[in-house]
């Protein structure tokens, strides 16, 4: 099964970061988000992957053009200039990286590695959050159902703390949103049919409006609930938090 990842945003909310490189790139524990998105699919099984490139793609290319030989030592002989890689540590990941244009919208995205993809079930997330979905029984639960779509359903952590007031403005106390107050949202990790591309009209479609009411319209459209760890790296704040459970040893979604 191959895994399509969304890779081309501009990430304008954490500029800090994608002023230079695009946001899958942008690095948690010194590797970028996406090699942590694509570690989780690798160890559910999927190693095979198509990555749908945009705004300042070359990027995202040259770390796996480079990557066998950054994750391998090297022996050089300088008189000769004759250099070999020696034990390697790289994964055994096929990788092909599509140009989607930098404009494309995250459907037209999708539609431009139809060929790649429409023979049969496959995944598509994006490159911009982290998990530790059990994609396996994900893709389990897309086939016992037989519909055409699977979206992984999260409830996001609550940002904001609840005022509770009484009389004359008066707070009374003052919590955290419980998670189950806030609802289920689009978590990404999609598992789908070929079939979903008749819903993507070309390049300004955007996979969340159009091809996701239209699918949900047709009773096509299934939710995994997932119940543990999910962020996305919208800003500078959701890295530095990431950054934090990395360095603690405990991140969830390390596999």
């Amino acid at each position: 099964m191959k895994a399509v990842i969304l890779a081309g945003g501009l990430g304008t909310r954490i500029a800090e970061e994608s002023d230079t490189k695009p946001k899958p790139m942008v690095e948690i524990g010194g590797r970028p988000l996406l090699w942590h998105i694509m570690r989780s699919y690798a160890h559910h099984g999927v190693k095979d992957f198509v990555i749908c490139l945009g705004y300042k793609g070359y990027v995202i290319k040259e770390f796996f053009f480079n990557y066998h030989r950054h994750m391998s030592d090297l022996h050089i002989d300088l008189s000769t200039g004759e250099h070999r890689l020696v034990n390697s540590q790289a994964e055994d990941w096929r990788i092909t990286l599509v140009d989607t244009g930098a404009e494309t919208m995250t459907g037209g995205r999708l539609k431009r590695v139809k060929h790649l993809v429409d023979q049969d079930t496959f995944c598509l997330t994006y490159g911009d959050g982290l998990s530790n979905v059990d994609i396996g029984a994900e893709i389990e639960f897309h086939r016992k159902h037989g519909k055409k779509a699977t979206v992984c359903a999260v409830q996001p952590p609550g940002r904001f703390g609840v005022l509770n007031m009484g009389q004359e403005q008066q707070v009374s106390s003052f919590e955290e949103k419980p998670q189950d107050e806030i609802g289920w949202i689009n978590g990404g990790f999609f598992v789908l049919e070929p079939t979903v591309f008749d819903t993507i009209a070309g390049d300004q479609t955007s996979w969340e409006r159009e091809p996701l009411g239209e699918l949900a319209r047709q009773g096509e459209l299934m939710a995994f609930q997932h119940h543990g760890f999910w962020r996305p790296c919208d800003t500078l704040r959701d890295k530095r938090e990431l950054e934090s459970l990395w360095n603690s040893g405990n991140a969830p979604w390390h596999v």
